[in-house]
């Protein structure tokens, strides 16, 4: 087990400059020197300089890459799949409403597993216009992420493929929950409410083919690291125990 206790962004050169959209260049010792130079960062910015909007560094040491929209993909595809960053773990993705008429922002969480580094790419929507390509080609686990933000903001991921709800009945008609504009109670009166509550029926929590006995359990391919894939054909679900209660 190793002693070291370093942030992994010692490598990185301490003088190197970048330009930011407000016109002010941004140092590396802006943001703790060597200790800020995260070499992702300074990576991406000398190979997309017109996508990186900004980088900052919070509580002390959480470097956050702001991506134009249009780029999104493309910088988050070469993040995962470059082998001297190869961000292969997405933990999260989630978003943010400030409010008050301000844009809406995607937060993806990433993780690189070779490098034990970590990096937040944060991307803003406009109201009028709150889609964003989906990263799930990337990474299957971001399938049900964006999926409850599309449910709770109302962020409509492009090329996703199963993009509904998630969280809130598919006929859920009072709008996205995690916006800032959705009041305390929702938006119908409790009377409605309840009248909607009353009024549900089965086929509105469940999907046809729960009704008529044909779904099966969802199979994901997986491997071990180093091995080789499963055959999809071989995974079977598992048959319940012999002695287990009917």
């Amino acid at each position: 087990m190793t002693n070291d206790t370093s942030s992994g962004y010692r490598d990185a050169e301490p003088d190197v400059e970048h330009p930011t959209d407000s016109g002010h260049t941004l140092q590396l010792s802006d943001v703790g020197g060597l200790e800020g130079a995260h070499p992702s960062v300074v990576a991406a910015r000398d190979r997309f300089s017109d996508a990186i909007v900004d980088h900052e560094v919070v509580s002390g040491d959480e470097h956050i890459l702001h991506v134009r929209r249009d780029a999104s993909l493309e910088v988050i595809r070469w993040l995962k799949e470059d082998p001297e960053h190869t961000y292969n773990y997405l933990s999260d993705v989630t978003a943010v409403d400030y409010g008050e008429g301000r844009p809406l922002q995607v937060v993806y969480q990433l993780f690189s597993i070779p490098f034990r580094r970590f990096l937040r790419v944060k991307v803003e929507l406009p109201l009028e216009s709150l889609e964003i390509e989906s990263v799930v080609p990337l990474w299957q686990a971001a399938n049900w992420l964006e999926r409850e933000v599309y449910d709770m903001f109302g962020i409509t991921f492009l090329n996703h493929p199963d993009l509904r709800r998630i969280l809130m009945p598919d006929n859920y008609a009072e709008g996205h929950p995690l916006r800032k504009d959705f009041p305390l109670r929702g938006r119908f009166t409790r009377a409605e409410q309840t009248r909607r509550a009353l009024a549900r029926q089965p086929e509105d929590d469940y999907i046809p083919a729960e009704f008529d006995g044909t779904r099966r359990p969802q199979v994901v391919a997986w491997k071990e690291t180093g091995g080789e894939a499963v055959p999809r054909e071989v995974m079977q679900p598992m048959a319940p125990s012999p002695d287990q209660d009917s």
